[in-house]
């Protein structure tokens, strides 16, 4: 006889057993713990140390700029989908200086794990000559593409052995090598429709994507390079029901509700996912270990992007402003400043007269947060002081666009994932 679940339960959907339900509400874990420093923290082979495990965004302060940075230019690049280029931005400026041909249906633009190339990720929808673009930051020119099969996003394993090729219309990740992009071996997620954002847990053992299409995450173990499982995320106060997965166990699902998860990024400590959801406009927050949502913190219209701040307090969430995938222009787009520490929204900037705030980055210093204005063929400097939001005409469908040089020691990938 199936187990009693409360119709109005909004801890969520976890098969493989890797947990079964959630709190309900009411019943929200505790935040980050505080007190002395922990010890040194064990990691996966080849993965540099965790300088604080406190707080794992610790080497990406402002300032903190790697040697290997030493001579890059200060710029913002900005992929455009449907004009196939990347623009150049001065940010001391914030004029266009530059601008260049790349492959088909530009999506985001990658920092590689060892910081010397900028990939730009074409991704060719619905066609067969998807590449990536490397750029030399030190020059700001892009070099021969090199082609890929459909690389919608690109992260490092925490080693720095592979890049991971998020395969969007495959339902799959390829890890290659992150220099030649030669395929070391393939990871199929047929549960994960829309897999396209991730984050890694501190210590590299694995990752979490989230799926567009589904409205779930899945977990990836990193080490054996399999699907450990997946995640419903339900928005609180909505009817659920049990039944049984596809493994034979109980999974709890939403009957009335999907999601749309977007951009996913992990707490300082290393415990909690931060989710994006553009139709719950908000963020849902997951426990990594036990993999169960454990809370929903509402935002803006069509949450999307997540960046935190240089000093690792706070993230910035990028509220697009429609929970429509091709969205109008002049939406109700804003961004909101969430506290790592309390999980609460301290503050929340509209843009005047509207605006599509997708992805983008943090400058060097901290001072800005860069935005591409997806549908409004603008990108979007925000002061992180004030909320004072300057923008910038640029070419067609502004996507991921990334800030460059970023402080840290390496990147794993998306639009600069520091660590």
């Amino acid at each position: 006889m199936k187990r009693q679940i409360s119709r109005h339960c909004w801890a969520p959907v976890l098969i493989l057993g890797l947990a079964l339900a959630a709190p309900c509400a009411g019943q929200v874990a505790t935040g980050q713990s505080a007190g002395a420093p922990a010890p040194a923290m064990a990691t996966v082979p080849g993965m540099p140390r965790v300088a604080d495990p406190n707080n794992l965004y610790s080497e990406q302060v402002a300032g903190r700029l790697s040697p290997t940075v030493a001579g890059d230019l200060p710029r913002v690049y900005v992929p455009h989908v449907k004009s196939n280029d990347v623009y150049v931005i001065d940010p001391a400026t914030f004029k266009v200086v530059d601008r260049f041909r790349v492959g088909i249906n530009p999506q985001h633009v990658v920092p590689s794990w060892d910081l010397k190339t900028l990939w730009v990720a074409n991704n060719a929808e619905g066609r067969t000559d998807g590449s990536l673009t490397p750029i030399d930051p030190k020059t700001g020119k892009p070099g021969p593409a090199i082609p890929v099969d459909d690389p919608y996003n690109m992260y490092f394993s925490p080693d720095g052995q592979s890049a991971i090729v998020v395969a969007e219309a495959y339902k799959r990740l390829d890890f290659r090598d992150p220099h030649t992009m030669k395929l070391q071996s393939s990871l199929a997620a047929p549960r994960c429709g829309g897999i396209n954002h991730a984050d890694f847990s501190i210590d590299g053992r694995f990752a979490i994507f989230t799926c567009e299409f589904e409205g779930t995450v899945v977990k990836v173990d990193l080490v054996e390079r399999k699907v450990l499982g997946y995640l419903q995320l339900i928005k609180p106060g909505l009817p659920t029901k049990t039944v049984q997965g596809f493994d034979g166990r109980d999974e709890v699902i939403c009957t009335t509700w999907k999601g749309m998860p977007q951009d996913i990024r992990i707490s300082p400590d290393g415990k909690l996912f931060y989710v994006a959801d553009m139709m719950s406009n908000g963020l849902f927050v997951v426990d990594g270990e036990s993999f169960r949502q454990i809370d929903f913190i509402p935002t803006g219209v069509g949450a999307h992007g997540l960046y935190p701040s240089r000093d690792g307090r706070k993230l910035y969430v990028a509220n697009r402003g429609s929970n429509k995938i091709h969205g109008p222009p002049r939406g109700k787009g804003s961004v909101s400043v969430i506290d790592f520490a309390t999980r609460k929204v301290e503050v929340t900037w509209p843009l005047t007269g509207g605006g599509s705030p997708d992805m983008g980055n943090v400058t060097a210093d901290g001072k800005y947060l860069w935005l591409a204005g997806r549908y409004d063929n603008v990108v979007y400097a925000v002061d992180t002081t004030t909320g004072e939001i300057k923008s910038i005409p640029v070419g067609k469908e502004p996507h991921g666009l990334t800030v460059w040089p970023q402080p840290g020691r390496y990147s794993l990938g998306h639009t600069g994932n520091m660590r």
